[in-house]
């Protein structure tokens, strides 16, 4: 799992209504030079963020917000193979990565806005 240490520099995501409850939603936030193919997941007023990027093929879970396969709050699924990640921390339960895990961007919502923490080496793995 990748280790971030925020500091007090953040990018905003979007605004946290553009995200139905119990949903998720792809987006592709700049950080610095970097732009990050960034899955959103959200429950409630606090939100998921995950590099979309399964961790067996290295390909997007998903293309776009209507390739999206999920149970809300409980798990999403890789469009490829199926392999199945837990929701909130993107732990794979089943699948051909059993025990792998999504890549974690660390969240904050503040003001109704989604912003990622900065994390200096987000995507680098």
């Amino acid at each position: 799992m990748i280790n971030c240490f925020a500091t007090s520099v953040r990018t905003e995501v979007g605004s946290l209504n553009a995200i139905p409850d119990g949903a998720g939603r792809i987006f592709q936030p700049s950080i610095g030079q970097k732009s990050l193919n960034l899955l959103v997941l959200r429950s409630a007023d606090v939100c998921y963020g995950y590099i979309n990027r399964c961790p067996h093929f290295g390909m997007p879970l998903a293309t776009c917000d209507a390739q999206l396969l999920f149970e809300p709050n409980r798990w999403i699924k890789c469009n490829v193979h199926y392999t199945k990640f837990r929701w909130q921390d993107g732990f794979c339960v089943a699948g051909e990565c059993v025990g792998e895990s999504l890549i974690r961007v660390p969240l904050e919502v503040e003001n109704g806005k989604v912003f990622i923490k900065y994390c200096s080496n987000i995507g680098e793995q």
